[in-house]
């Protein structure tokens, strides 16, 4: 009929929608917004002094460069695990690719204290390396290595569909023409995985930045040498002082963003470039 309204394509269209933008404004929005307006409580100069006191520069800058190291570490052997995962059969693989998803199912807090008391100077693995004038907990080292461990399977599983889908033609018909296989892993297979890389990187980063259950243990919680934000900030919320907790928290939340953006553009670029051939 003439002037009735046009049904959508999609039932209950409006419906999913409303309960969507709902829930994530439970979820996200207005928590978020929660730490835009707890900070309004400074003024300017308290904000400034709080984000840039040197016990808070030093805790930015241990889990900036130890989130980022875990992250680059894990886009190399989360390629290399899902790749063996992919493309080779062997007796106990399914074995390993369920152990891929342990550190999802793990208590943050139970990975930690593991880790700490096999990296320890008295653990299985620490008292290997003392020798070697190795230390590995209560160290950056230790930080880093248990941000590889919580943040190896968002790689993992980002690349490994990509990699079950690819097609072996294209591979096959590089070999053909005399490719070498690191040629044909450059050339033809590391483009189409560039964008699930990057997805996974991003995982891991945003992952490693707000971690604290896995870390608090073995990091030793030493100012201006081991001490993590997430850490600092739970300190600052045990001293009431929930204005520059927030205020941190800022700090953070907007470096993560900002990191996201960047990844996600070059994402987005990788995609079009891709498309484009």
């Amino acid at each position: 009929m003439k002037g009735s309204k046009a049904r959508s394509v999609l039932p209950g269209f409006g419906l999913s929608l409303g309960f969507t933008i709902f829930y994530l404004s439970i979820m996200v929005l207005i928590p978020l917004a929660g730490v835009f307006i707890k900070t309004t409580g400074l003024t300017w100069d308290q904000f400034w002094n709080t984000v840039t006191n040197a016990r808070v520069l030093a805790s930015y800058r241990v889990s900036l460069i130890t989130a980022l190291s875990a992250a680059l570490a894990n886009l190399v052997f989360g390629l290399l695990v899902a790749w063996v995962l992919v493309r080779y059969r062997f007796p106990g693989k399914k074995l390993v690719d369920s152990l891929v998803d342990l550190p999802f199912a793990l208590p943050t807090a139970v990975a930690g204290i593991a880790l700490t008391a096999i990296y320890a100077p008295n653990g299985w693995i620490g008292s290997l390396l003392v020798p070697l004038g190795i230390k590995v907990a209560f160290t950056p080292i230790g930080i880093t290595i248990a941000l590889i461990f919580i943040g190896l399977p968002f790689v993992v599983r980002t690349v490994q569909p990509v990699l079950q889908e690819l097609d072996n033609e294209t591979e096959e018909a590089a070999v053909m023409l005399g490719a070498y296989r690191w040629v044909t892993f450059r050339k033809v297979i590391l483009p189409q995985l560039i964008p699930s890389l990057l997805t996974g990187f991003a995982l891991a980063f945003a992952r490693g930045i707000g971690e604290y259950g896995s870390v608090v243990f073995i990091s030793g919680n030493m100012p201006l040498k081991t001490e993590i934000t997430p850490l600092l900030i739970m300190t600052k919320l045990e001293q009431y002082d929930y204005a520059g907790a927030t205020a941190i928290a800022l700090v953070m939340l907007t470096a993560s963003f900002l990191m996201l953006f960047i990844i996600n553009y070059f994402q987005w670029r990788s995609n079009r470039r891709a498309t484009t051939e």
